[in-house]
């Protein structure tokens, strides 16, 4: 049986957010939700499910706004992700010295908390003029595939 996956996403102008409904959408024979960072209570992090997170970069590399509660209270409270799996995919604008750095933070803690990344980190660059929708699409279903 496959894990429920659960995207979370954290946003500052609408984006993650976008791209987390299309993989959702695109998700078959899956049991999936969408969660904005902000409405997600880290204490509900399971091994049960599949966490696919997409995180946008704020102003000089700083978390968007709907990742500050997520990211503070994983600070805060320190919670074991021993045995919590997750796939991470990171806006950003490779214009900016910072490039994807709210993504890698998010990654990071994550890690450090004892949480698993798999498959390859997905990267969307808004100075292609392009929307991440398509480009995150395609990695999750190549994540999923192989998890």
């Amino acid at each position: 049986m496959s894990k429920k996956v659960v995207i979370l996403f954290g946003t500052e102008s609408g984006n993650a957010e976008f791209a987390a409904e299309d993989i959702a959408a695109e998700i078959d024979g899956r049991d999936s939700e969408v969660v904005d960072m902000t409405d997600f209570d880290i204490a509900d992090f399971t091994s049960d499910n599949f966490y696919i997170i997409i995180c946008s970069t704020h102003g000089e590399g700083d978390l968007p706004s709907g990742a500050v509660p997520f990211y503070g209270a994983l600070e805060a409270d320190t919670p074991d992700l021993s045995g919590v799996e997750f796939g991470i995919f990171g806006l950003g604008d490779s214009s900016y010295e910072n490039y994807s750095k709210g993504s890698e933070r998010i990654d990071e803690k994550l890690r450090d908390l004892g949480a698993k990344r798999v498959g390859d980190y997905g990267r969307h660059d808004a100075d292609t003029g392009t929307l991440p929708n398509a480009s995150a699409v395609a990695w999750s279903q190549e994540l999923l595939a192989s998890h």
